[in-house]
């Protein structure tokens, strides 16, 4: 397909679904919440009083589950899956690739001639998929396959639907038959629990500790790229590495920043509305949708829960996005960087931890300076942040995303904190003083116009150059790439605060004041402070060579300090991660850096030789046949044929380098540039060569037509 044939198909399904009308006043999206959802609602109607009381006493402290309630639970569960229309079930788990997997089973057994619907106890709360395919990190041989998943009540079962009916999905964790994680969900309750442990400790000290369960939070956004099918499937580096590998910058990029916020296109506007309605369905709090700030990027939010609930609803997220796309003739790219040029796409992390009788243990209150909780607990983030910056960094590491950190709307690789003026004041003057004795006053903004209301001015700026910005009363984590599960990133949060709690629990429990730890914090970690723009070079030259803040650009630097002595023993001392299973991460993660590098330099090759050269020379000939007839000099026919000349060479050299990714670093420094001059190349060819004869969707076309 050629780029004018693509481009001709994608204005033809516009037109189709511009006109599609459906009236909406027959939905109220309201109601359809937790629709497809074993919620607690539905459990209170269904289940024994005893058993939906053992139930909730569970998911409310965090205990042991009391595993004679599971066939009551899987009875009730079975019912109510097949009144609507379920035949299957699966458990969901999350391997260390970063997607949900899941195995069906049908519910119908053969019975005297026909079919019974069984559903017991035992496979509600167990299930055994095949673990010798995922990847493991050396934690089991090949050969060694069972595994297991567990029921995680915390996290209610659902219903996915499709044409043909629906399938009960159960959330679980998936470990190996010797008990070792091989998913992201078991660290992340592991580190949930551990924080719970020394929240709880702090509050004690603090006379705030009732007993109730400190829950971490979370409420990831999540950004995403929106193209026509046409285009996606006429780009074999769409479809195979996530991201266009050659692309020249379209005439119109983002310079005018009229996409953000803008109206949301007719077909754009319509998919959004029906993702919601899926998400609703399934209990997912989504709350806010818009233009993000490249053409063709948009953005959906949701409002905050549980973080391991959060972690398992943001897999749905990606996955509605991706298959109510579909319905609209269009594919949702959630690569982090699909288009160079433009911005690239986050998943930003905002998280807190509170529980129901102290609330938000973030919110800072009118007078932050004299509200101690918020103080310690502020400060045990700082400290945190500072002394386990390349674990953080680390946490987000991925081949994707290494595109992505730096660039415009994404934080830079330096891991540093944004407080805005009233919090930065406040921790300055511990810093100096030894005390807080004041705390910025919140302002009324004065518009100039007599009927517009007054506005309170916030005490702090928000920072958009800021990896982890405080925005009121939780912090948001930047760095998080589009495609990745926020479970692992989680789980290194919940476990470094753990023991910064922890730390700061045991200062007090030394005998000293608090604002004597605040004070020690401050001066030996405020330096990671910095409310200031994160991607000019002076503060990239000050960070390293002033401060010391480390400066991992890629995930070569970053993905050993996973495995560095500090990072094994601190996931060891609060029973996260094994030291085996800590090592098993790292190898997983850095087998698919080296995978994802060389599929995108495979597919490189394969286009270059395929696609790009054959039409460089084909055009070079026609206009070197042309010249000749009319009896001039074909200048752009020698351009285009020395360029091809240089692409040929550069193909060839990649080639033998693709079966040497053996090293990151080789990989990172040798690979990766390499593509970057070959893709200077044929952006280059791009620009030259006839339209109908450059095969693929430019960016102009994927970009602005929905």
């Amino acid at each position: 397909m050629s780029g004018n044939q693509a481009r001709l198909e994608a204005i033809g399904v516009v037109s189709e679904y511009a006109t599609m009308e459906t009236d909406f006043r027959m939905f109220n999206t309201g109601d359809l919440y937790n629709a497809n959802v074993f919620d607690d609602a539905t459990m209170k109607a269904r289940l024994p009083k005893n058993v939906y009381k053992s139930l909730k006493n569970t998911i409310k402290t965090r205990g042991k589950l009391d595993a004679s309630v599971a066939d009551a639970v899987a009875a009730a569960m079975k019912d109510w899956a097949l009144e609507n229309g379920a035949t299957h079930f699966t458990h969901v788990f999350y391997p260390l690739t970063g997607i949900s997997a899941e195995k069906h089973d049908s519910f119908f057994n053969p019975y005297d001639g026909g079919t019974i619907a069984e559903f017991a106890g035992d496979l509600l709360i167990q299930g055994e998929p095949d673990g010798s395919s995922f990847p493991t990190g050396g934690v089991r041989q090949t050969h060694e396959a069972r595994g297991y998943t567990a029921w995680d009540v915390t996290s209610p079962a659902y219903l996915i639907e499709n044409t043909n009916g629906a399938t009960l999905c159960i959330p679980t964790a998936f470990v190996s038959w010797s008990g070792e994680a091989l998913d992201m969900k078991t660290p992340l309750l592991r580190a949930m629990q551990a924080l719970d442990v020394q929240a709880r400790r702090l509050l004690g000290l603090l006379g705030d500790d009732d007993k109730t369960v400190v829950v971490s939070t979370a409420g990831p956004e999540q950004e995403y790229f929106l193209v026509d099918k046409a285009f996606y499937y006429a780009r074999p580096d769409l479809y195979t590495a996530g991201r266009t590998l050659f692309g020249a910058a379209p005439a119109k990029g983002q310079q005018f920043d009229d996409h953000y916020f803008g109206a949301i296109n007719e077909r754009v506007q319509a998919f959004m509305m029906d993702v919601e309605r899926e998400l609703f369905k399934l209990g997912v709090p989504v709350k806010t949708r818009h233009n993000e700030v490249a053409p063709g990027q948009f953005e959906f939010a949701p409002v905050y829960e549980d973080g391991n609930v959060a972690a398992d609803h943001q897999q749905l997220v990606m996955l509605m996005l991706r298959r109510v796309a579909e319905r609209y003739g269009m594919v949702a790219l959630l690569h982090e960087k699909p288009f160079a040029g433009i911005n690239g796409s986050g998943k930003h992390l905002n998280f807190s931890m509170g529980n129901a009788s102290v609330g938000n243990l973030l919110e800072p209150g009118e007078t932050p300076h004299d509200n101690l909780r918020f103080l310690l607990f502020c400060a045990a983030i700082i400290r945190a942040a500072d002394k386990y910056a390349p674990l953080l960094r680390a946490a987000v590491a991925s081949a994707s995303n290494d595109h992505r950190l730096g660039a415009n709307e994404a934080p830079p690789a330096i891991m540093s904190i944004f407080l805005g003026d009233q919090l930065a004041d406040v921790f300055k003057q511990f810093h100096d003083d030894g005390e807080a004795t004041s705390s910025l006053p919140t302002q009324m903004m004065q518009l100039g116009v007599d009927l517009l209301p007054e506005l309170p001015k916030h005490s702090g700026d928000r920072n958009r150059t800021s990896p982890i910005a405080f925005t009121g009363n939780k912090f948001e984590f930047r760095a998080v790439g589009s495609s990745q599960s926020i479970a692992w990133p989680l789980t290194i949060w919940n476990t470094i605060l753990s023991e910064s709690l922890d730390y700061i629990a045991s200062k007090m429990e030394e005998g000293n004041k608090p604002a004597a730890i605040l004070q020690a914090i401050m001066q030996k970690h405020g330096r990671i402070i910095f409310n200031g723009d994160g991607y000019s070079d002076e503060w990239h030259q000050h960070a390293e060579e002033v401060r010391g803040l480390a400066n991992l650009r890629t995930s070569a630097d970053a993905l050993p300090f996973i495995v560095a002595s500090d990072a094994v023993e601190l996931f060891s001392k609060y029973n996260v991660l094994s030291e085996k299973e800590t090592h098993s991460r790292y190898e997983v993660f850095l087998e698919q850096y080296l995978m994802s590098v060389e599929v995108e330099a495979n597919v490189v090759l394969r286009m270059g030789r395929t696609i790009i050269f054959p039409a460089a020379v084909r055009y070079a000939a026609e206009l070197a046949d042309s010249a000749g007839v009319i009896g001039i000099e074909s200048t752009l026919s020698q351009r285009i044929g020395k360029l091809a000349g240089c692409l040929q060479e550069d193909l060839d050299v990649l080639e033998t380098m693709i079966g040497s990714i053996h090293d990151s670093a080789f990989a990172r420094d040798e690979v990766l540039p390499k593509m970057l001059t070959i893709r200077h190349t044929v952006d280059q060819l791009e620009g030259l060569i006839a339209d109908d004869m450059w095969a693929l969707p430019t960016y102009q076309e994927m970009l602005f037509i929905k």
